[in-house]
């Protein structure tokens, strides 16, 4: 079976939502696009998220949001990290942290597409090794989706090749 997934990369700012809100859903009708990835940490002015543009998000089409190290920005996110499950904040923050760092999505075509958030370290505050996470999380995921997408935000190159050498094949 054929499955079509379109990860978006940081969609900042009004620019970002208003390509989004015009070109999404023509784009996953033209293409057959059964899951629609996105990371959102800077849709609201640049830096953070709101739960009225993550509302937008939803309805331009968009089924999973992942964030990155600018969760926190725009405190009023927080009950939506708490309470919805399509939204993700990085998996290697601190296990009280607000929200959840894997979310799953059931394709119309039947499988499910899991989404795990980390951040890198270098240049950025406060995670947990991303290795060490995502080492504990996939046998934690692997039967529940056949698909396991990981957005890696990082500031180094270096740090993401790394992260690719060390999911290969896994």
């Amino acid at each position: 079976m054929k499955l079509n997934i379109l990860c978006i990369g940081d969609i900042v700012g009004r620019p970002g939502r208003r390509i989004i809100a015009d070109k999404l859903k023509p784009l996953v009708r033209e293409l057959d696009i059964d899951c629609v990835i996105a990371n959102a940490e800077n849709a609201a002015g640049g830096s953070g998220l709101t739960p009225q543009i993550y509302n937008k998000l939803l309805r331009y089409g968009v089924n999973l949001i992942t964030l990155g190290d600018h969760t926190y920005r725009k405190r009023d996110i927080i009950k939506t990290l708490e309470t919805t499950k399509n939204i993700v904040r990085p998996a290697n923050l601190s296990e009280h942290a607000a929200g959840r760092g894997v979310a799953f999505y059931e394709t119309a075509k039947g499988p499910t597409v899991a989404v795990v958030a980390l951040i890198g370290r270098l240049f950025m505050k406060g995670a947990d090794c991303p290795y060490n996470t995502i080492d504990r999380i996939l046998p934690q995921i692997e039967s529940k989706a056949e698909i396991i997408v990981v957005d890696f935000h990082a500031e180094a190159t270096s740090e993401k090749i790394a992260m690719g050498y060390h999911l290969d094949g896994r």
